[in-house]
C-alpha cells in the first residue's frame, strides 16, 4: 500500500540564495536541532541547498523512490529514511540518471547506496551511512512519499530545507530557516575578518599553494 501525497514547495528562491555560502557547521553553533548525523557524502567537495522531497521504504522494497522522483523539480533533495536498514542500498547509477534527468540538487539516504564509482563520475551528491552491494527491490509493496520521515533522531517534512556540504547536512523548516541564515552569514563574516587580522588568511593560502 502506498501513501503518494503533492509535492510541498516550502523552499524560496530567496532561501537558496541566502543558503549557498552558509555552512551546516556554522549553524551548529547556535543549535543542536537539525543535523542528520552519522551520515558521510559520497566524495567531497560537495555542496547542496535544496528543497525536501521526503520518501519512506519498508526495508527491501524501493519501488516508493521511483514515484518520488516523478513528483521532483528542478533543486529537490530526496531524502529517504529507509525504516532502520543500514544494511541496504537503495541509491544506485540508474537512479542518479533518473535524478539527474530531473535536476535533483542531491539525495540524502538512511541507509546505503551503490554503484558508486559511476555516482561518483557524474558527480551526483549523495549522503548515506555507507556503501553496500546487497541492494533493495522493486517490489511495488509499499512506501511512502511526501510524509514526514526521520533520519538521525531528526523528523523531516516534505518542503523542508536542506543545507549540505563538506561538513554535514542541515535540515531545517522553511519558517525559520532565515533567522538562522542570516547569523550564521553574521558568525561568518566575523570568522573572515579574524582570520585576515591575524593573518590566517595568509597561512592558509601559502599552505594550499604548497600543496
Amino acid at each position: 500500500m502506498f501513501t503518494i501525497k503533492p509535492r510541498v514547495a516550502g523552499v524560496t528562491e530567496e532561501l537558496r540564495d541566502l543558503y549557498e555560502t552558509v555552512s551546516p557547521s556554522t549553524i551548529g553553533h547556535l543549535t543542536d536541532f537539525g543535523f542528520l548525523t552519522g551520515l558521510q557524502p559520497l566524495f567531497r567537495p560537495i555542496h547542496f541547498v535544496g528543497n525536501a522531497v521526503t520518501v519512506r521504504i519498508p526495508h527491501i522494497d524501493a519501488t516508493a523512490i521511483r514515484h518520488a522522483l516523478e513528483l521532483v523539480e528542478p533543486g529537490d533533495v530526496i531524502v529517504v529514511d529507509m525504516s532502520g536498514d543500514e544494511q541496504r542500498a537503495c541509491w544506485g547509477e540508474f537512479m542518479t540518471y533518473a535524478a539527474m534527468t530531473k535536476k535533483v540538487a542531491g539525495a540524502i539516504v538512511s541507509g546505503c547506496v551503490t554503484d558508486v564509482r559511476p555516482i561518483i563520475e557524474l558527480g551526483f551528491p549523495v549522503f548515506s551511512r555507507g556503501i553496500s552491494p546487497l541492494t533493495t527491490r522493486a517490489l511495488n509493496l509499499e512506501g511512502e512519499v511526501n510524509t514526514t520521515v526521520s533520519i538521525s533522531g531528526v523528523g523531516i517534512n516534505p518542503g523542508d530545507l536542506v543545507v549540505a556540504d563538506d561538513d554535514g547536512v542541515f535540515v531545517v523548516n522553511p519558517t525559520q530557516a532565515k533567522d538562522f541564515a542570516i547569523k550564521a552569514l553574521e558568525k561568518q563574516q566575523k570568522e573572515k575578518q579574524m582570520r585576515e587580522e591575524r593573518g590566517y588568511d595568509q597561512l592558509y593560502l601559502s599552505r594550499v599553494k604548497q600543496s
